[in-house]
């Protein structure tokens, strides 16, 4: 990645909030990986003990994991992202692993969740959608990248390098665990859904003329 384009990740990521997330409501969570976490991480390839020790020698570094055995792994855009664990911390139960990697959020899932969230979120687009409005509840979802069975990611380093808050791939919600909570794909459903909610609610409020006249219209009969 060249020096414009870290800049401009930096922009974008400082925007949707993702430098600061310790104002997630409930939330208190880790962004270095501890040794239960990275031994968890390992145990989704086929040679843990290699990558505990690649680890040892190169604790910046990240690695490529294969996903469906210890965790799936669902990418967002950034943004939405937010938006998604904004809802999870808020009003959910939490959130499992978060990561970013060039500018889309990695939400650590359930095996079994890649495969089954794109149906859930067909079906509830095609079950709530209005004759009238022709529009469903997960129209404003954005699309999704599922990552499973015989797919792999980027996973961040345990210790971040020089520059981690603003790093192209790190850590938001870091594993510290042997057997960390992972949402399955009924909670991230729920969550991309109320994300897409709220997404719509600031679209169609805009900030308000200052100059306007307000009127109050509780009381109309």
């Amino acid at each position: 990645m060249s020096l414009t384009e870290t800049s401009l990740f930096a922009d974008r990521t400082a925007a949707a909030g993702l430098n600061d997330l310790t104002n997630l409501p409930g939330a208190t969570h880790a962004t270095r990986v501890t040794a239960d976490g990275a031994g968890w991480l390992a145990s989704a390839g086929p040679y843990p003990r290699s990558t505990l020790a690649h680890w040892r020698e190169r604790p910046d570094a990240p690695v490529v994991l294969p996903c469906g055995t210890a965790f799936d792994v669902v990418g967002v855009p950034a943004v939405f992202g937010r938006r998604m664990l904004d809802r999870l911390w808020a009003e959910g139960p939490g959130s499992g692993p978060v990561a970013v990697h060039r500018g889309r959020m990695l939400l650590f899932a359930a095996p079994g969740t890649a495969h089954r969230l794109p149906s859930l979120l067909e079906w509830e687009d095609f079950g709530s959608r209005s004759p009238a409005a022709g529009r469903g509840r997960a129209d404003g979802v954005p699309p999704l990248l599922c990552h499973g069975n015989g797919d792999a990611v980027t996973v961040p380093a345990p210790v971040g390098g020089p520059g981690a808050p603003h790093a192209a791939s790190r850590w938001l919600v870091a594993p510290d665990t042997r057997r960390p909570w992972l949402p399955g794909p009924e909670i991230l459903l729920w969550a991309a859904v109320r994300a897409a909610r709220s997404a719509v609610r600031i679209s169609i409020f805009p900030p308000p003329d200052q100059d306007a006249k307000v009127y109050d219209v509780s009381r109309r009969r």
